[in-house]
């Protein structure tokens, strides 16, 4: 376990204490919402997103220490164990060494070599290996030419037959390469070269044929440059069959690695260890060291997609919300008509119709008049228009219809990812039985623009569709991570006991769909909760989960004021002696005169004589004066919010020079996508992002971030446009 914490505190750059006591915490059951959130103390502050790389690396190193004592029992079993291979699997740090370390001693399918051992020219090759023999080899193999020796039965089986010299030789040849082949020192030396020099090297399957994949018909790259988006890129031309990839390597610089621990001299086996050392590397070892340099490369990469997948997901779901509006949901679309739901501020359906403004029915007129009545009707104060099929020609259509309107109505571009998967779901079946799947897509958009959490909580997050590569990758660890981001998400706002979802309220710390939909129910039987520990009357909902929940969940107009904020029930104690020591108690809360006069009075609160004084840590104290500070505030309220625009823009209408704000739609390991309000996103290279290097674009940007840019390029034919933000 010591060499465990001090492998992770090394990797992270964390000292070992807090990775001690970090583990602790995991192990005792607690979720890492709770730890990053309420054991400050505990871990030194460690974040959310330390804390799921810490848990992801103690499985991994756990995982691979239960391999290490599983191969060293099956090698002590063997009874070849020694003290060198115990010190080569102590220091091996990652599950492919231990593999290499034991692959001499794995059980093997029949091979060229298990064959040549079982007709017993094992001392043989071990002859020709020590290169000490000084008779003639052809004489030595004689000694092992046994089709004489054997009886008539026996030499119908070829495996068991030694026929000539030249048999003897060439099967004591092929023992040598399968032990050249399963020396680990050797396998990662290769490995080694190959990063370092090794190219990847793509070629087209047909020549001139038109595909995606182009750029790669002729293409290479060194090893040890490629960016995880090429790998990808790579991987799914060959799946697709426009490609093949090989891995191109100094093989002289290999080969003469190995002559040099094999050979000793020259001698009359030389030319010939020579030829075994190719025959092991071309049929042996190459294949399976592509194989894994490939499979490494492919793990590296999508590792690195996983997180820039859940990166742009945890910016879209933390999206600004709007409240208090009323909103008109658009989803677009040509020939099934475009679907209209009107929301209002609490997110309940006042009405919906289906309109046909675009191709093939170009109904214009019909449609505005009909939406115009709705807009007034329902008092409708924005519109969020999907971004799918059919997005730019609504947009067009909404914004000649808000000039003719008496109200000051703007409009939105929401991404309608997942909408369509919603809409069929079982869950929105429970939410609105009555009304036709179509529609429900437009009821997602709107509530998207007033609660993006609340609302994309209920689609797969791999629906989400802000990354690159998704549907490439291994699907269950994405599915992992877009969970742990959507909970981190979840817990970072908090959630409203009495109105949130059960979608929702299962991505709270401690809560499963069970608690959550028991939840709903006991609000339905008894009416909203008044107070935090009520929870504990909800069936299968204990005190494990109460602590682990009870800070995360917000309860408005209850009994006690402090649970409209973060602050923990193990915290209220010390929070009312804090705010009795400042002259206030915790009812000033809701009063908006007093509130002021409090925030300056926390200002000046002494934190470190403060902590002592309470007997608290001086985390949580600060903690607890952030969240006083500003009862029931939203953090997602500090980020951008979408441009409102009342006018379409059209790629005809751009022209290099010209100087936008867009909104940051996705961000890319090559550079990022923003919606500038014509129909394709722009795309700003890396190279355009900063005068500055750049490593990586989400250093710079999120999704959601506005952003000023500069049109550098337009290429109409392919409708693609070029953007700088070195305005």
């Amino acid at each position: 376990m010591d060499r465990i914490i001090k492998t992770i505190a090394e990797e992270l750059g964390i000292k070992e204490k807090q990775v001690e006591n970090a583990i602790k915490l995991i192990d005792e059951g607690n979720t890492i919402p709770f730890i990053a959130r309420y054991r400050k103390e505990v871990t030194g502050g460690l974040s959310d997103e330390i804390l799921r790389d810490l848990g992801e690396r103690l499985a991994y190193l756990r995982n691979l220490e239960q391999r290490k004592e599983e191969v060293v029992k099956s090698i002590d079993e063997q009874g070849k164990l020694t003290d060198e291979i115990l010190q080569l699997v102590a220091i091996a740090k990652t599950l492919a060494e231990v593999e290499d370390i034991y692959r001499p001693y794995k059980q093997k399918k029949k091979t060229r070599a298990t064959v040549a051992k079982a007709k017993g020219l094992e001392p043989l090759a071990n002859i020709i290996l020590e290169q000490k023999e000084t008779r003639d080899i052809k004489e030595i193999a004689e000694e092992y030419v046994n089709i004489d020796k054997l009886s008539e039965e026996d030499r119908k089986n070829k495996d068991k037959v030694v026929a000539s010299v030249e048999d003897a030789i060439a099967g004591a040849l092929d023992i040598i390469a399968e032990m050249i082949s399963d020396e680990p020192k050797y396998r990662k030396q290769i490995k080694k070269i190959c990063y370092r020099e090794g190219l990847i090297v793509t070629k087209a399957t047909k020549e001139n044929e038109k595909s995606n994949y182009e750029m790669y018909y002729d293409y290479n790259e060194a090893m040890k440059y490629i960016p995880s988006h090429r790998i990808l890129a790579i991987n799914r031309g060959e799946k697709e069959d426009f490609l093949k990839v090989k891995i191109e390597k100094p093989e002289d610089k290999i080969l003469s690695y190995i002559e040099r621990d094999v050979i000793k001299g020259e001698t009359q086996f030389t030319s010939m260890l020579k030829e075994t050392i190719l025959d092991s590397f071309k049929r042996l070892i190459e294949p399976s060291i592509d194989r894994e340099i490939r499979s490494d490369l492919t793990e590296k990469a999508e590792e690195k997609a996983i997180k820039v997948f859940g990166k742009n997901s945890k910016q879209l779901l933390l999206g600004a919300p709007i409240k208090g509006k009323t909103v008109m949901g658009f989803d677009p679309a040509y020939r099934t008509g475009c679907k209209i739901a009107v929301i209002d501020e609490t997110g309940k359906v006042l009405d919906y119709t289906t309109v046909y403004p675009t191709e093939p029915q170009n109904d214009v007129e019909g449609a505005k008049k009909e939406l115009l009545k709705l807009i007034d009707k329902d008092k409708v104060d924005m519109i969020a228009i999907g971004n799918g099929t059919a997005s730019r020609e609504s947009e067009m259509f909404v914004a000649s219809m808000i000039k003719e309107c008496d109200r000051d109505v703007h409009y939105v571009i929401v991404s309608e990812a997942g909408a369509s998967v919603y809409s069929a779901s079982k869950l929105a079946t429970e939410e609105y039985p009555d009304i036709n799947v179509s529609i429900r897509g437009a009821i997602s958009i709107a509530r998207r623009l007033q609660d993006p959490l609340a609302e994309l909580v209920k689609i797969d997050p791999k629906a989400i569709g802000v990354g690159q590569y998704q549907h490439d990758v291994n699907q269950k660890k994405l599915s992992e991570s877009l969970t742990a981001v959507v909970e981190d998400s979840v817990n970072k706002v908090g959630v409203d006991v009495n109105t949130a979802t059960p979608s929702l309220l299962s991505y709270v710390s401690g809560i499963n769909n069970t608690i959550a939909k028991n939840i709903v129910k006991y609000r339905d039987v008894n009416g909203k909760l008044k107070n935090r520990k009520e929870l504990l009357k909800v069936p299968k909902l204990g005190k494990v989960a109460y602590e682990q929940c009870a800070g995360f969940l917000r309860i408005y107009d209850g009994d006690n004021p402090l649970e409209v904020t973060a602050v923990h029930p193990e915290s209220y104690e010390a929070t009312e002696k804090l705010l009795e020591k400042i002259g206030f108690n915790k009812n000033d809360l809701k009063d908006k005169e007093k509130l002021e006069d409090l925030r300056n009075k926390l200002k000046s609160v002494k934190v470190e004589e403060m902590s002592k004084e309470l007997g608290i840590g001086e985390m949580t104290l600060g903690d607890i004066i952030e969240e006083l500070s500003r009862p029931g505030r939203d953090p997602r309220e500090d980020m951008p919010k979408p441009i409102l625009r009342s006018d379409v823009l059209k790629l005809d209408d751009l022209k290099e020079g010209m100087i936008l704000m867009g909104t940051v739609r996705n961000v890319i390991d090559f550079g990022a996508f923003v919606d500038i309000g014509v129909k394709h996103d722009g795309l700003v290279h890396i190279s355009e992002m900063s005068d500055k290097y750049i490593k990586n674009p989400s250093d710079l940007v999120s999704v959601g971030d506005i952003v000023k840019v500069k049109v550098i390029n337009i290429d109409r034919e392919r409708q693609k446009v070029a953007l700088s933000m070195k305005v």
